[in-house]
């Protein structure tokens, strides 16, 4: 029998899975893999380790560098837990950055730079965030190269018209995915932000979402080659995601969008290895 204890203990480290940012690192790495699995790609268990880590430091660091500076010495036991296990993440990245080669470091750098401008002002006391309508593509175009760019390099394989495709066809994705967030951060969000769903409203927002999916599979007509169990995978994502779209709401369950969305590209992967042993 459950007790109570154990269902409080279970809630903890489930926040804390959430909170920390293992839940969206791991939906970072499902997108790398369907990648490496779309074009049979090999790259080593260093690359593996430096997309979820520099994932979760990445988002930590964009979630929490703002409210530990300004209360850090009124932090929750919660945040400074995170912050303890972030710094651990941070170094274990460091060190496994130097077993990286140089080009792979360079790209990575370029899109870390992105995720760093994205939290810190640079211009005029505003970050990335700040400028008007153009928070969900820097996040979309992070994504994408990360999961994209990030293991060709590392493969050294030169990237043909179908790896472009792939490359728009997941910033689709991601900007998709990101807007069951946006809507739910309606109430908290500065009008200057000028997200999608404050521009256009939810019910526009909701539908130019399912018009992006839907020009996410219109894309892989384009490909010279194609495997069936990479489109039908992707046609199920899309439709659990374009159905979550259709259902969100400003006023949202606690994990609907940071448990549920957000694991949508875990779920991806494990269909898309599914329908392979088929």
């Amino acid at each position: 029998m459950v007790t109570f204890d154990s269902m409080k203990l279970f809630s903890h480290i489930f926040a804390f899975y959430i909170n920390s940012s293992i839940h969206v690192a791991l939906a970072v790495v499902s997108l790398l893999a369907i990648t490496i699995l779309e074009y049979g790609l090999t790259i080593s268990w260093e690359l593996w380790s430096f997309v979820f880590l520099g994932s979760l430091t990445g988002y930590n660091f964009v979630k929490y560098a703002k409210v530990a500076g300004l209360h850090h010495r009124s932090l929750t036991n919660s945040l400074k837990t995170i912050q303890v296990f972030s710094a651990i993440s941070f170094i274990a990245l460091a060190f496994i950055a130097f077993r990286l080669p140089i080009n792979v470091l360079l790209i990575a750098a370029a899109f870390g730079l992105a995720t760093f401008f994205y939290a810190v002002p640079f211009v005029r006391n505003k970050n990335l965030r700040n400028f008007s309508g153009i928070k969900i593509f820097v996040v979309a175009f992070v994504w994408a190269g990360v999961t994209v760019v990030l293991p060709f390099a590392a493969s050294e394989v030169k990237m043909d018209l179908d790896v472009l495709f792939t490359f728009f066809q997941r910033i689709l994705i991601v900007v998709a995915l990101i807007l069951p967030f946006e809507i739910r951060d309606i109430p908290y969000d500065g009008l200057n932000l000028k997200t999608l769903p404050q521009q256009v409203g939810v019910r526009n927002a909701k539908l130019m979402g399912l018009g992006v999916l839907l020009f996410c599979l219109g894309c892989e007509f384009f490909k010279k080659d194609f495997e069936v169990a990479y489109i039908i995978s992707l046609l199920i994502f899309c439709v659990v995601l374009g159905w979550l779209l259709v259902i969100s709401k400003p006023v949202q369950n606690r994990y609907f969008s940071s448990f549920w969305v957000e694991g949508l590209p875990i779920l991806w992967l494990l269909f898309f290895k599914l329908f392979e042993q088929l």
